[in-house]
């Protein structure tokens, strides 16, 4: 008989490793950035192949099929999976809300007298779990498996926020045509579904002409790969807390993406989008608000966010720490939450338009996830290893 597939254990070890790969192709672009071949590096991400530039096919198509991800793995974790019921909830989603709000409310403090700034408010509210993980994954047994999952939850709840975020603040000025055509392709989706079709490829070819109608609508085209993720079906399977990928659309296509997406359409996105000139930095930089406060937002609003809320629901008594986790554990599961990379970049490159805005933006993120992952590796480094055979003690 076939082992049930674990899609979280697959999903937690192909992120781990693929922020990694992450973390080296936001260094090169760094490195690229800086070096001789800046010059032709910036050149490329402007030319044009077809209707839009190469960073364009990077940002709006090829994060289609991030966010698409993004979207089978919050259907999945809501629906069979560990947020699956409100127990399971709580606790992340709590810290998921408050890691959102409080980074921006300390993003809004620094610009507050700047109008043209305030539209960055949201930047700093996104985790980058590719990221977290991949530092995790440094720390081995020092840190439990069920914050691992704590974070993983987290961080899906996180990104389903900054989908409703881009949708809701960065739509621009909208295309009705468009936009009624999408929502027709997107009943045909739904008409999919509910006749029992469980063949991917109607679904992806519909998906795509779904991807040109939201592109031509105004709305940001990623989010075409998310509403495609919501009408995938899942088969539940009675007394198991996952679906049989063999059995589930859902399960098979989010297999079938997760290598793809963590170790070639993100690493391409950071090298796409990292590359930021150190050349013209100067004092009046390391004093600007905006970076300032997306950097500050990282570091200090996710850790008083996360381990704020975490700290209010353990203290109420409406939650508990994750097993055999410890206070010093979570605190630094909540720092590594400011490692916003991803996500981030992505809202600031929709929020401003202007390239210097953009790099004062990247500024921050580089900053401030720097700060955050380091911060957060350093407070977990200092924990005792879990010993094989014996749990953690627990949490007072």
């Amino acid at each position: 008989m076939t082992r049930p597939f674990s899609t979280l254990r697959e999903f937690l070890r192909g992120e781990a490793a693929g922020g990694l790969v992450l973390m080296g192709a936001a260094l090169l672009a760094i490195i690229v950035a800086n070096s001789p071949l800046a010059p032709a590096y910036f050149a490329a991400l402007k030319l044009y192949l077809g209707p839009l530039s190469l960073l364009h096919w990077v940002n709006d198509a090829l994060m289609a099929v991030f966010f698409l991800l993004v979207g089978l793995e919050i259907k999945r974790e809501v629906l069979d999976g560990q947020l699956s019921s409100w127990s399971r909830r709580t606790l992340p989603g709590v810290a998921a809300l408050g890691g959102m709000i409080v980074p921006g409310l300390i993003y809004v403090a620094f610009n507050w007298s700047d109008p043209s700034a305030l539209r960055g408010w949201a930047i700093p509210a996104a985790t980058d779990i590719a990221f977290a993980l991949g530092v995790l994954s440094l720390l081995g047994s020092r840190v439990p498996v069920s914050l691992k999952i704590f974070l993983a939850a987290l961080a899906i709840i996180d990104d389903l926020g900054a989908v409703i975020i881009i949708a809701v603040f960065y739509t621009a000025q909208l295309n009705v045509y468009a936009l009624l055509g999408a929502l027709v392709v997107l009943g045909v989706l739904r008409a999919l579904n509910a006749s029992g079709c469980d063949r991917l490829a109607p679904y992806l070819a519909f998906g795509a002409a779904l991807w040109v109608l939201v592109l031509m609508s105004g709305v940001h085209a990623t989010i075409a790969g998310v509403l495609l993720a919501l009408t995938i079906p899942i088969t539940p399977t009675p007394g198991k807390p996952e679906a049989d990928h063999a059995t589930s659309p859902l399960h098979r296509l989010e297999h079938a993406l997760l290598m793809p997406v963590a170790f070639l359409v993100v690493p391409i996105f950071g090298f796409a989008n990292a590359g930021v000139s150190f050349g013209n930095v100067t004092s009046a930089v390391l004093g600007d608000t905006l970076a300032i406060g997306v950097a500050a937002g990282l570091v200090f609003g996710k850790l008083i966010g996360v381990f704020g809320a975490v700290a209010l629901m353990v203290r109420v008594g409406w939650a508990e720490l994750p097993s055999n986790a410890t206070w010093a554990q979570m605190l630094g599961v909540a720092l590594l939450c400011g490692i916003g990379f991803t996500m981030s970049l992505f809202i600031g490159l929709l929020a401003f338009e202007d390239p210097a805005m953009q790099d004062r933006v990247k500024y921050g993120i580089l900053a401030g996830s720097v700060a955050a992952g380091l911060a957060g590796y350093l407070v977990l480094r200092l924990q005792e290893p879990l010993r094989q055979g014996r749990p953690a003690p627990a949490a007072t």
